[in-house]
């Protein structure tokens, strides 16, 4: 056997470099680049590989600077969802802290069903130096550190104690990577001495190997049961979830609804499964949909989840589906979320195969005339309403429904939205009128403050390994640049460019409006001056905070739209310039947050306090009651 000498992490970087995903006619590298922040736990072992690497050949391990670990795994995720999960990104961080701040990433990927591969140093195998710096001393356990955190957030972990365990951990790795059923993050934790080991590998172990992602054919039984539930069925929906992109089936779906005549409503991971103005297409479904898709979600007898893992927000909290005989069709490649809601008709199959053979099992069957006549009267009177929210008021400060209606006015079909948290999200699923298949990317899965700068880099990112020129647009409110804006310092360096849209209402508006739903008037939400007498922030001066400075001072290009009645005018207009510009560009625009999106008849379980001597407490407590006994007993 043929074998070289090398340590670990020159090891792990050559064979992360020959690992290649194979979907259908599409092959690309698995792990096409890595990031890293370097400290005394990295900075000798990967990171020396990685300049090694840079040496022999720039393109076998490209390397990504970042400004914040955390951010690294949100690039990575954005670089994944845009390549259908066939590639992402690797992530390396030092001892401690630098590990520490990739764990919100690392929840974040598998919460989304993402690949990431995270490699976060740990302290030394042998103990040697212990306690090294920053590392965790536990009394009752000394083998128990920062990375071990990683283990309920990951979907594989291991780590790597010797040199020879690489092999199978690698493999191991890779599997779970790859497989669309347990993807997520992947967590190898490598103690700073073993990065540096020496070892031989074998030639075999670092040569070029393919990883085909598994796309199952749905058994015959399941085939025929869901197709024999669907024919019956008067009223059936579809809700379809990021599943469908994943497995671009976004053509059968198209296909299957238009033979079949079956609505559908989108998640906010399923958006652009089916265009906006596509007659069956209802918008978003559940707590941030729309009253088309809740409307006749509420009255379906037969609800078809393709891709979905029926989060709260698409149920609306269990409360959206409301026939009392109601069948679930779970299409899944999960069998862990095929089986939700305590269905008896579980369909564990890629999305697309499994699309395409029950178009064939209901040849000749479609909806009623009469369904078809309410799919477009819903569909048209939501149209309506959506079309007036979106159009410019006038008003000095712009509420956000007119904001998201300029800058959609000024982006392209293929253009990618990127938003993650906040009232946004809410307002993009009911109101954004999604092109293209991979023109929607909301992570609402985490919902991670933070995301959206990070995440809209990687999409740049993965667009560009893709060859694909449509630009981003990245949707953020203050309080969610305030968490993260540090990568716009990367985006500069690297010449990615990202348009990104700063919405400033001076405080955290989606979670000051859900605090008025449940009694709590708003309290600490409002970005102003704390009150020495009252000790709090209800009433003090706004805080005299100039974000587009702060955007200014990284080397992006900033456009500041002043408040007045032609403000979203201005925005359009400044949109169309930062799409034109071949570099980043930050605009700056001041809200009204108390001008909410249209209300599309979802709900949200949030508890309520059970006793207050507050009025506003009690009455929303009332309302919370009301609100339960429409919920959906948990069956699974």
């Amino acid at each position: 056997m043929t074998t070289r000498r090398m340590t670990v992490s020159q090891a792990l970087v050559e064979f992360l470099a020959n690992q290649w995903t194979v979907d259908g006619d599409v092959r690309e590298r698995t792990v096409p680049g890595m990031f890293g922040i370097f400290g005394h736990g990295n900075v000798a072992g990967l990171g020396q590989a990685l300049k090694q690497a840079n040496v022999q050949d720039p393109h076998r391990m490209p390397y990504y600077q970042a400004r914040n670990e955390q951010a690294m795994v949100h690039q990575a995720v954005g670089f994944a969802r845009i390549h259908r999960r066939r590639a992402t990104l690797a992530s390396t961080a030092s001892v401690g802290p630098g590990a520490a701040n990739m764990l919100t990433g690392a929840a974040l990927a598998t919460a989304n069903r993402l690949p990431a591969l995270l490699l976060p140093s740990d302290t030394f195998a042998t103990r040697v130096a212990d306690p090294v710096l920053q590392q965790l001393e536990h009394p009752h356990d000394l083998g128990v550190q920062v990375t071990d955190a990683f283990r309920p957030l990951s979907r594989f972990f291991d780590r790597v104690q010797r040199p020879e365990q690489l092999f199978s951990i690698a493999l191991a790795a890779m599997r779970v990577l790859t497989d669309p059923a347990e993807t997520g993050a992947v967590t190898i934790a490598l103690p700073e001495d073993v990065q540096a080991e020496a070892f031989d590998v074998p030639e075999e172990f670092l040569q070029p190997r393919e990883w085909h992602i598994r796309r199952p054919l749905p058994e015959r039984w399941a085939v025929q049961a869901a197709a024999e539930a669907i024919r019956s069925a008067k009223r059936p929906f579809i809700v379809a979830g990021g599943g469908v992109l994943y497995s671009s089936a976004e053509d059968s779906l198209r296909a299957f609804v238009e033979q079949t005549g079956i609505p559908v409503g989108t998640s906010q991971a399923g958006g652009g499964a089916l265009a906006w103005d596509h007659p069956l297409y209802l918008g978003g479904v559940g707590a941030t949909g729309t009253s088309a898709a809740n409307r006749l979600a509420g009255e379906a007898d037969v609800v078809i989840g393709i891709g979905t893992r029926y989060s709260d927000f698409t149920t609306a909290s269990r409360t959206v589906f409301q026939d009392a005989g109601v069948t679930f069709v779970n299409i899944n490649v999960a069998a862990f979320d095929a089986y939700k809601h305590g269905t008896q008709l579980p369909v564990i199959a890629d999305a697309r195969e499994a699309l395409d053979d029950l178009r064939d099992a209901l040849v000749g069957a479609s909806v009623a005339g009469e369904y078809r006549d309410r799919i477009a009267a819903e569909k048209r009177g939501w149209d309506e309403v959506a079309e007036q929210a979106l159009a410019p008021t006038g008003a000095e400060l712009p509420g956000q429904p007119e904001i998201i209606g300029a800058v959609q006015r000024a982006s392209a079909p293929r253009d990618v939205v990127v938003q993650a948290a906040g009232s946004l999200p809410g307002d993009l699923h009911k109101l954004w009128r999604v092109r293209d298949a991979l023109g929607y990317h909301v992570e609402y899965a985490f919902s991670t403050m933070g995301y959206e700068i990070a995440g809209g880099m990687g999409v740049k990112r993965g667009l560009e390994a893709l060859g694909d020129d449509r630009d981003v647009i990245v949707m953020v409110g203050d309080g969610s640049y305030l968490m993260l804006h540090t990568e716009l310092v990367t985006a500069v360096a690297e010449g990615i460019k990202i348009v990104v849209v700063l919405i400033q209402n001076d405080g955290y508006a989606s979670i000051g409006h859900l605090s008025e739903t449940v009694g709590s008037d708003r309290y600490g939400t409002r970005y102003r001056y704390r009150d020495p007498a009252e000790l709090n922030f209800e009433r003090g001066d706004f805080l005299p905070v100039d974000l587009a400075a702060n955007a200014r001072s990284y080397g992006i290009d900033v456009i500041e739209i002043a408040p007045g009645r032609d403000a979203v005018d201005r925005l359009s207009e400044a949109v169309t310039a930062a799409k034109a510009s071949p570099t980043s560009t930050l605009i700056h625009i001041e809200s009204d947050p108390f001008v909410y999106a249209p209300d599309g008849g979802g709900w949200w379980d949030v508890p309520v306090a059970e006793t207050s001597e507050l009025e506003s407490t009690q009455r929303a407590r009332n309302e919370y009651v009301e609100q339960q006994k429409k919920q959906r007993p948990l069956l699974g």
